[in-house]
Order: C-alpha cells, then structure tokens, then sequence
C-alpha cells in the first residue's frame, strides 16, 4: 500500500524579513532574533549583515562585513522565488552603514506593496549611556532623516530617544510621550504607529525601578520591572525585545499585552543570567520566551 500523507488544515506561519548582523558566536542581531520569532510562530528569513566569530563582549573577533551588493544579491535571489512578497514584516537593528539601511529600506517598500500593512520594527541602535554613541557617522541621520518615516513601530532606547528627538534631555514621563506624539507623525502611518522607548529613566521614576513607555497616538503605556544591576550588562538585550515584541504583535495581540509579556520576557531572560555571562539565556530558558515567570502590567498612563 502506498503511504499517503495525512493533509492537516493549518495555517502558514507569518513571514519575517530579519535584516541584521549575525554572530557564529552569542546572541546578537539575527541570532538573538531567530529563535524568539521562531518560538513565537513566526518564520524569520534571516539576510546576515556581517559574519563575526563572536560580539564585541567577548574582545576580539574575526570575520566580514558584507557589502550593501551582498545583501542586495540576497534579497534578489529570495525575490527570484518571490519569499520577498510574502514576507509580511521587517525587522531590523543595528546597521554597519547606511548602504545596508538603504537596500533595507528598499526592501520594506517592496514588502507594502503587496502587504500595505506590513509592519517594519527598526530598532535604531545608535549608543547608550555611559557608552555614548557607538556607531558610525551617518547612522543617527540615516535613521532620523530616512528609516523613522518608513517605520511602523521603533524601540530605542531612553539615550537613543533623546537623540532621535534632537538631543535635548527628557525630564518626566509626560515630556517623553509629548516628544512620542510629534515622532509618530514622522513615522509610517501615524495612525497605527508605536514607539516604544526602553530603560527610561527620568527623575519621576522610581529610582530602582526600569520602566518601559509605549506610546501611541491615542494612548500610553508604563511598564515597570526591578532594576537588575549586572555588571556587565549581556549583549543582544534590545535585539530580543525587538523580536519578542514584533512576534506578539504579529499574533494578534494588543499593544499593552505585547510590550508586557516582551518587557516580562526579557526581565525573566536577564534575572537569569549568570554574573560576567555576555549573552542572555535564550536556549536554555527559551521556556521564558511564550510564558515569561513572572508579568509585569502594562499601566495606562494620561498623557
């Protein structure tokens, strides 16, 4: 008797296009990205960067930078096999340069074309404090004057916020959501558009206390956590946040319950990690990803 495969009805799993660095070593860029969308039913198509040994936490490493042709050359051959239009969101972080952030950019305008709707999560990586800004010349411009006004949704961090909003320093919760408001409408559609601003630290916050501020047109959202005070900090943080944070939203869920359960996720991954670890537990507490420990609110906050 031929085996005849059994046909079960089940729905395909969204496509993510994941533009970002990758590590053969550590969680970082794709590699921090790639198992949370996948946990999370989302299929990432990963295009890499860089290939690097390992990521700067570790010191020296080895490896390539690839050039803007070779990412390009990629997206032509998933474009060759049309994985480009059904592709339904793009994810990306920290850019090496602004030809990359160009051909990701590009990449985003073929995906709406099929997919108007399609969400685009650019992390703008640029520095943090105590580090200052650590990528290239060109970088804060590119994503201030080109990425923002493709953007659907931007997770900076409280540095980075201050920066994308012209350097002045925010002072309260309330400065920061107004500074939220005139950003949205730079973004992709205003409407449906998110800023979520991590590691805010301003003087109305309790001091032991990191909070995360969701903001959008018509509402905000505080989220609070314990501060963990790791020395150092594992690398790859603001990478997992991203994807777990686009994974809910492209399940279906509500802004308040995506940046709960992603700020959640991230708080059990760091409260697990080992003193002098440069990398979050992702595989060995992937459990932290779908059903985080412990949920932390997403408050409504006036603003």
């Amino acid at each position: 008797m031929p085996h005849h495969q059994e046909h079960h009805a089940h729905q395909e799993p969204p496509l993510v296009l994941s533009i970002q660095s990758h590590v053969a070593y550590g969680h970082v860029g794709n590699d921090a990205a790639m198992l949370p969308l996948q946990l999370l039913g989302i299929e990432p198509v990963a295009v890499h960067t860089v290939q690097f040994s390992n990521h700067t936490g570790y010191g020296e490493f080895k490896g390539q930078v690839f050039t803007p042709a070779h990412v390009q050359d990629v997206l032509d051959g998933l474009r060759a096999r049309s994985v480009l239009e059904r592709c339904t969101a793009v994810l990306s972080g920290y850019l090496g340069d602004a030809g990359v952030g160009e051909a990701i950019l590009a990449a985003v305008q073929e995906v709406r074309v099929n997919h108007p709707k399609a969400h685009y999560l650019c992390d703008p990586v640029m520095g943090d404090v105590g580090r200052g800004v650590f990528v290239r010349p060109g970088i804060p411009d590119f994503l201030r004057k080109r990425a923002l006004s493709l953007a659907s949704i931007i997770t900076p961090n409280h540095y980075e916020f201050e920066l994308l909003c012209g350097g002045q320093p925010l002072e309260s919760v309330q400065a920061a959501i107004a500074a939220a408001r005139t950003m949205l409408g730079q973004m992709h559609d205003r409407k449906s558009a998110l800023i979520v601003i991590t590691s805010l630290r301003t003087s109305d916050l309790p001091a032991d206390q990191l909070a995360t501020l969701a903001v959008t047109a018509d509402q905000a959202w505080l989220v609070q956590t314990p501060y963990i005070d790791l020395h150092p900090l594992p690398n790859g943080m603001g990478d997992v946040f991203a994807a777990v944070l686009l994974g809910h939203l492209l399940q279906g869920k509500p802004i308040a319950d995506a940046v709960s359960r992603s700020v959640s996720s991230l708080y059990a991954l760091v409260s697990r990690t080992q003193p002098g670890q440069r990398d979050l537990p992702l595989v060995a507490c992937s459990e932290q990803i779908n059903a985080p420990a412990q949920i932390f609110a997403a408050e409504p906050v006036a603003g």
